[in-house]
């Protein structure tokens, strides 16, 4: 990484060191702005972030379409790419902690790290602009997403408004997620282990939930554990937001399943809370 990355200093500290709440925003977006011209500077980063979302897409579309019956509708290809796409659109969001935990580790390794330690700026505002930046290519992939989807016969049913809500849900679990990626970051050595340490566990997270089929379709032990799987409940809300229940559709009798969108802002915010002050911690120990 050349130094032109970090030629906008944060604001210098108050006096007595210390920092403000408005200078944490501020650092934090100076952070942000850095890892976004790094992004745009390797556009590989999202172009390859794409690549597994449209094939997912395309594939779950067209080899499992018509094959898995879905409450309410039964096995009708077109109601399973519209019940697809909200599994689709949750597991692309999730997939970037494996970006955020890799891109903290490299800058770890790099020595990044160390010279922002050396500037008067909020210790935990280089995590949060890290999130940030990762927010911020999350949308647009999910932009791009929502363009192929409706190609392959994806449509909104419900109007703008639920749709900015529902979109507004997989951003805030997107965000979720990236601390934890930042908390896997800051635990492992290189980039490599980074990478694997955020995916290993999110294959199992997003397949055993409602994903790709209705849990009703599960072996009885293991519904329970789909149903109050936190990515399940994002995936079933903005399913209801985007219109693209059967209209048959009765929802399991439990609570997450029952109140999808309170239990996805719950859930993402839980994450939020729990991961960013481990990850803080973690990064203050791992400098101080």
């Amino acid at each position: 990484m050349t130094t032109d990355t970090l030629r906008t200093p944060p604001p210098a500290a108050p006096p007595g060191g210390r920092i403000t709440l408005r200078q944490n925003l501020r650092d934090s977006l100076v952070v942000a702005k850095r890892n976004l011209l790094r992004m745009l500077r390797i556009p590989e980063t999202v172009v390859f972030g794409l690549i597994q979302p449209i094939m997912f897409v395309v594939l779950f579309a067209y080899v499992f379409g018509g094959s898995i019956s879905i409450p309410g509708a039964g096995l009708s290809a077109s109601a399973y790419r519209e019940f697809l796409m909200g599994g689709i659109f949750a597991q692309t969001v999730t997939f970037a902690t494996a970006g955020a935990a890799a891109g903290i580790a490299e800058d770890m390794q790099k020595g990044i790290i160390d010279r922002f330690r050396s500037l008067p700026m909020a210790r935990g505002a280089v995590l949060t602009g890290r999130t940030f930046a990762d927010l911020a290519q999350t949308a647009v992939i999910l932009v791009v997403l929502a363009i192929v989807a409706f190609l392959v016969g994806w449509r909104i049913h419900h109007g703008p408004l639920s749709a900015l809500g529902a979109f507004g849900l997989l951003l805030l679990l997107g965000y979720a997620f990236t601390w934890i990626g930042a908390l896997i970051g800051l635990s492992v050595r290189t980039p490599e282990a980074a990478t694997s340490g955020g995916l290993v566990w999110l294959f199992p997270l997003t397949f055993i939930s409602v994903a790709f089929v209705p849990s009703e379709n599960m072996p009885g032990w293991l519904q329970p554990v789909a149903e109050w799987n936190p990515f399940s409940a994002t995936v079933l809300a903005v399913r209801d937001l985007f219109g693209n229940l059967p209209p048959g559709y009765q929802a399991p009798d439990v609570w997450p399943m029952q109140h999808p969108a309170l239990a996805s802002i719950l859930w993402s915010v839980l994450i939020i809370v729990i991961f960013r002050t481990l990850a803080v911690r973690k990064y203050q120990r791992a400098t101080g």
